[in-house]
């Protein structure tokens, strides 16, 4: 698939109905403008063109119960496929992944194991694994900051804040703290905001012991809903 034709936001339908006035706007033009670009030039652009949007084919838009908010897509060959944290299966997990594997593992009780990195089944649930930007040139973070995926994001979450079922927010660093605020300070909602530092190496020991999982099921059962199935599947 062209990257043409994946930056044409052909998005799930649920979400596609959401968001069709947002993507008509002028700044979508210019961040396809600018993929195109990065294209022509010989970069390459990860996840695959036909990943772009995977998180929101995964978590149609009716039945998201929480939100996960990440930064970029992950750069290194093989890992990024739209879904903020997660890689796919049988690839390396990336260090702030393996710390989020290890805080399930002491919140939940688990056993320990090693596990795949890939979190589609969290997605299947109604977890969406949001990034602020949904690409990234190959080898350089950061990389497609500032292009319009963060106007577009910012979208999706104010369509979210707006829904009347309640939902759980999962906030893990400044940045993804930062992006949510300017939107859930303006809109009343009930949402259950959960925040905690970056799992990332730098601050996990202000990450460790927030158990998020379990107090997202906790307020999940409240609500008359199951819980999330927080395991992943093991390595064979």
């Amino acid at each position: 698939m062209l990257i043409e034709r994946a930056m044409s936001f052909a998005i799930e339908k649920s979400w596609f109905e959401v968001l069709k006035e947002e993507i008509q706007k002028p700044y979508i033009l210019k961040l396809k403008d600018f993929l195109k670009r990065e294209k022509e030039r010989g970069f390459i652009i990860f996840p695959p063109p036909a990943l772009v949007f995977n998180a929101f084919r995964l978590t149609p838009f009716d039945s998201v119960r929480v939100v996960i908010m990440g930064q970029d897509p992950y750069h290194g060959v093989n890992q990024a496929h739209g879904l903020c944290f997660s890689v796919q299966k049988k690839v390396p997990i990336p260090p702030s992944l393996r710390n989020i594997c290890e805080e399930l593992r002491q919140d939940l009780n688990l056993p320990s194991a090693t596990y795949y990195g890939c979190l589609e089944n969290w997605a299947r649930q109604g977890v969406l694994l949001l990034n602020a930007t949904l690409t990234v040139r190959a080898g350089k973070s950061l990389s497609h900051y500032g292009q319009g995926w963060e106007i577009f994001t910012d979208a999706v979450i104010k369509k979210l804040c707006l829904k009347k079922d309640r939902l759980v927010f999962i906030l893990w660093g400044r940045i993804a703290q930062k992006k949510c605020e300017n939107i859930l300070n303006h809109i009343e909602h009930s949402h259950v905001i959960l925040t905690a530092a970056h799992p990332c190496p730098y601050s996990v020991k202000n990450f460790f012991g927030c158990r998020h999982f379990s107090k997202t099921n906790v307020c999940l059962k409240n609500w008359g809903q199951d819980p999330i199935d927080w395991s992943l599947e093991e390595v064979e």
